[in-house]
């Protein structure tokens, strides 16, 4: 019963984290334009992995999506290759997670073998729910960058006006200080986070079931059993003068 529950709970967790993962790779707000303590515009910008978009203050949205794959910095490129891996690691990880579960019969697939499953669909979810970790704490770190050098060298236009470099608007650096946009965390990056460490719980779920599965070996030790030797108890047969049959043992 404990054993179904573990490959179930590493199953049901494995399949929202890797949900959770697809929806914030297409979401296009993972970064969000900061309007803390600057003038109101009409115009409130947000970035995702493949989109830019602007919301003006009448409520019209236009999103414009990046073209080509040159024009990035390779931390940008980084980010979305670690979460389509991540994807891809994860679906199939979820697939094996189904297939491998006790409760599901497939033919005459033995219990060993659903361990092997058991073991690679866990390691899987481990590996997939790191990428997606790691993808979005790369472009948090780009946006804290960017953050501190527009609010401590406002003038300078730091990273090309804010966040050229992770697919950036280009920003307005050398037309005044408060007129460069800085960006802060978006509600993506959170979704890829909680995504992310589901995955991986589903995942070590997925390990410790693999002992459960594994065959019980015996308690006792095996005693070899050993014949009595016969080298030792040859027989010499004596015929006597008189026709009767003796024997010798030597």
């Amino acid at each position: 019963m404990a054993l179904t529950i573990l490959q179930t709970g590493g199953f049901v967790l494995g399949i929202i984290g890797v949900t959770a993962l697809i929806a914030a790779t297409a979401m296009n707000n993972w970064s969000s334009e900061d309007r803390q303590g600057d003038v109101v515009t009409s115009v409130y910008t947000y970035k995702g992995l493949w989109r830019n978009c602007e919301v003006s203050t009448s409520g019209f949205t236009e999103c414009r999506p990046f073209y080509g794959l040159l024009g990035y910095s390779g931390s940008f490129q980084a980010v979305r290759a670690l979460m389509i891996v991540g994807i891809v690691m994860g679906v199939i990880s979820t697939l094996i997670s189904l297939f491998s579960l006790k409760c599901l019969r497939m033919g005459s697939m033995e219990d060993h073998s659903k361990a092997k499953m058991t073991l690679t669909a866990g390691i899987m979810f481990i590996l997939a729910g790191i990428c997606g970790i790691a993808g979005a704490s790369i472009y948090a770190n780009q946006i804290v960058a960017s953050f501190m050098r527009t609010m401590y060298y406002p003038n300078n236009g730091g990273m090309m006006g804010g966040m050229e470099g992770m697919g950036g608007m280009g920003g307005m650096g050398g037309m005044g200080g408060n007129l460069i946009p800085r960006y802060t965390f978006g509600p993506a990056l959170f979704v890829a986070w909680i995504g992310g460490g589901l995955v991986m719980l589903g995942g070590v779920l997925d390990c410790v079931a693999y002992k459960g599965l594994l065959p019980e070996k015996p308690s006792y030790g095996a005693v070899a059993y050993k014949g009595p030797s016969h080298s030792n108890a040859n027989t010499e047969h004596i015929v006597k003068d008189d026709g009767r049959r003796d024997q010798k043992y030597v």
